[in-house]
């Protein structure tokens, strides 16, 4: 390892996160006892922000809209155009499924989406119209009646480009609202906002925390922390490029972490070179830098699949792989949020435009789930019909006598009373139904 993390997590980190979950803890208690009243005062107090309601109406929005010019909203429509492409594709794959499964026993599912549901959009610190696109259009393209949306005032005013993102995308309802109080008046209801089922998006470390302790109480998408890149390179690749594609997700924030994972001593070392020279000239280098020196790290490894298992112990959430053969790391890894295959591609491309969602599993999450995608919209909700006496009563046998074997004299019944009225079997109440071994009307106790 050429350079490693600068500090590794310790028990600052605990200390830090419980004061988070407390606080937030707090803020979700305010909303959910004082409603909109409660709304407004942390609109005020975080956002500077007070409004008769933080519901945009619908001048407002077509005001947002208008302020577009012809080029802004040609590229919108084109990016929203995209991950509708895609997320469509998607969800062509799902599949109502009937089947018979015995004679008279028929089983199916349906996939069934989310009446209600809350998009986050994040805009505090830059106005991010994208997440607009991935959350909103892919939740449209699900089939969800009721989309509603929440973004932050941008520089204490209303940010008309997230505001017609969201409209453009399908929103129902458009909310002038950041932080925890956004997630809480989503997740529990106002008087003047119905509550979601399900909340989606990316946030700040309070709004992850707020989606953590809500779930259950209602859907999440997935836990996401800070944005993560991991570049995978070989010496077919430059450091120039390696360096650029490292430092344009480092800008998100100070404690995102940005991995280079490489074969080629001499290309990482050139890499860290090429990183101090655009360090000095990145507009938003202060904050790259920053990340770059607490959570950067170039790692050489001797081969290829040394080089699958770093990156499937890194579960990042952005894997760019530019090598010889990319789609060796198609096939062999297993631990990434999204890939990004070849140099042609790039993550800024999925954050923005090429039609995958850039809403993806981080700190590991990558081990057991994927990103944002259309399934997560979707209830896939089973069912069962039996056509048939002879169908019941086979079914029924066997449930009556493994309901026994479990001490569940309530459930065997169920099976129980089928048995008798579809079967005409002579069923003691309480006891399982006999087999044919255990002799002509026997029970089993």
């Amino acid at each position: 390892m050429i350079k490693r993390l600068k500090t590794a997590a310790g028990s600052g980190d605990a200390v830090q996160d419980k004061a988070l979950t407390k606080a937030v803890e707090d803020l979700l208690e305010q909303v959910e006892t004082g409603g909109d009243q409660a709304v407004r005062a942390l609109a005020n107090r975080f956002d500077g922000l007070d409004r008769p309601s933080y519901r945009l109406s619908d001048s407002e929005i077509q005001a947002c809209v208008d302020s577009l010019t012809t080029r802004q909203r040609e590229d919108i429509e084109f990016a929203q155009a995209q991950v509708r492409n895609f997320a469509q594709a998607q969800r062509a794959a799902f599949r109502d499924i009937e089947v018979e499964t015995l004679p008279g026993v028929v089983l199916g599912h349906r996939n069934i989406p989310i009446a209600n549901v809350g998009c986050y959009v994040p805009g505090g610190k830059y106005p991010l119209l994208a997440s607009a696109h991935m959350s909103v259009v892919t939740a449209k393209v699900a089939g969800c009646e009721r989309i509603i949306t929440c973004a932050p005032p941008f520089k204490g005013e209303v940010a008309p480009l997230i505001v017609a993102a969201q409209h453009l995308g399908g929103a129902d309802e458009i909310y002038c609202l950041g932080g925890v109080q956004a997630i809480a008046a989503m997740a529990f209801g106002t008087e003047s906002i119905k509550p979601v089922d399900m909340l989606a998006g990316p946030g700040n470390a309070y709004v992850a925390e707020a989606k953590r302790l809500l779930f259950g109480r209602v859907g999440i998408d997935l836990f996401a922390g800070p944005t993560e890149t991991l570049v995978i390179a070989d010496e077919t690749v430059d450091g120039e490029i390696c360096a650029t594609d490292l430092l344009g997700q480092a800008e998100h924030g100070v404690n995102s972490p940005a991995i280079l994972l490489t074969t080629s001593e001499k290309l990482a070392r050139e890499t860290m070179r090429e990183i101090e020279r655009l360090l000095a000239i990145l507009p938003t280098g202060e904050i790259a830098r920053k990340a770059w020196e607490d959570h950067g790290e170039v790692i050489v490894c001797d081969s290829r699949d040394e080089m699958v298992e770093e990156a499937d112990r890194i579960a990042s959430e952005h894997v760019q792989v530019m090598t010889a053969d990319p789609d060796y790391f198609l096939e062999h890894l297993k631990n990434y949020g999204s890939l990004f295959l070849g140099v042609r591609t790039t993550v800024s491309y999925g954050d923005k435009v090429i039609g995958t969602n850039h809403t993806l599993p981080t700190k590991k999450a990558a081990r057991y789930t994927g990103g944002l995608w259309v399934g997560k919209f979707l209830k896939t909700c089973t069912y069962q019909r039996v056509l048939t006496d002879e169908a019941s009563v086979l079914i029924g046998e066997v449930c009556s006598r493994l309901c026994i074997m479990e001490g569940f004299v309530g459930h065997a019944e169920q099976a129980n009373i089928r048995v008798r009225r579809f079967g005409g079997r002579n069923v003691p109440y309480g006891a399982a139904v006999s087999t044919a071994a255990d002799g002509p009307g026997a029970t089993t106790p």
